[in-house]
């Protein structure tokens, strides 16, 4: 295989990926958020990847506006309450050291040992603002994450979970068996997640699959029940945003782009239209 081709060696080198456009959106003036540890956690690694997807710069809008988002979700729920904020697959995510977050705040990070070992060794001189929890799991390992909801379920009143570009790697049995553990234990009340399209899908295979296919994270998930998807699994509905419509606000689109996003919004069943949404779901 090609140099290009090894970059991305398994699921964990994508979180490198991710922070490039983290630290990328932190150099603007008119960032949409500030992470200053983002470059250094991705590393000369994670800007070769990015490099050998050329598709993902054309994409650099659906990166910052997830991210963006998913701080709004966070910042809202615990002005409404959360005392514990858990998110799985963490990767290189600094919210914990970059967000204004009380200090009471109980913060879990949960992912594979490498990636929270390596992410440890850069952070190791920083100073999260809350109390910061890392927890090494393989979250295909439905017994050990059974085990670890359970625990933290019964040390805080009211969790929101985040899945931030985790469930698209994921199959439509293994999203449902995950939101079924989350959905049982009864402080975890909120879970934010982002959701594509079957188009979109399609469309990310097209631009990336080859690569993210030999480094044995494939894309999988899209369903077209949009995120009604997540009803029978106990969890419905109550906040879709369209990552597209917050970048035409904040002018990140081109032209072409632009059109699209003037068309109107449907956060209900997906179909062959690429389609993203940031959603909140809240237990039912």
């Amino acid at each position: 295989m090609s140099e290009r081709e090894l970059l991305i060696r398994n699921i964990s080198d994508t979180a490198r990926w991710a922070a490039v456009y983290r630290a990328r959106e932190t150099d603007r003036p008119d960032a949409l958020f500030r992470d200053p540890f983002a470059r250094r956690l991705a590393g000369a690694r994670g800007e070769e990847i990015a490099a050998s997807m050329p598709f993902s710069d054309r994409a650099t809008w659906a990166w910052v506006t997830r991210t963006y988002l998913f701080d709004q979700y966070v910042t809202e729920q615990i002005a409404q309450g959360v005392d514990m904020v858990v998110n799985l697959a963490a990767g290189l995510d600094a919210r914990p050291y970059r967000m204004p977050l009380p200090a009471t705040l109980k913060w879990i990070e949960a992912d594979l040992p490498e990636i929270l070992a390596y992410k440890e060794e850069i952070l190791a001189a920083e100073k999260s603002v809350c109390k910061l929890e890392r927890v090494r799991l393989d979250l295909a390992d439905a017994a050990a994450r059974s085990q670890l909801f359970a625990r933290l379920g019964n040390d805080a009143r009211k969790v929101l979970i985040l899945t931030e570009g985790l469930i698209i790697y994921l199959t439509r049995e293994e999203v449902g068996a995950l939101a079924q553990d989350l959905a049982f234990p009864p402080s975890f009340q909120r879970w934010a997640l982002d959701l594509a399209s079957p188009g979109l899908l399609r469309l990310l295979k097209k631009n990336m699959g080859q690569q993210l296919d030999r480094a044995g994270a494939p894309l999988k998930f899209g369903p077209p029940e949009g995120p009604e998807f997540f009803s029978p699994y106990g969890w419905k509905p109550v906040d879709v945003r369209n990552p597209l419509k917050i970048a035409a606000r904040f002018k990140r689109l081109s032209l072409g782009m632009r059109l699209v996003a003037m068309l109107p919004a449907s956060n209900s069943k997906q179909g062959s239209r690429p389609w993203s949404g940031i959603c909140l779901f809240a237990k039912r």
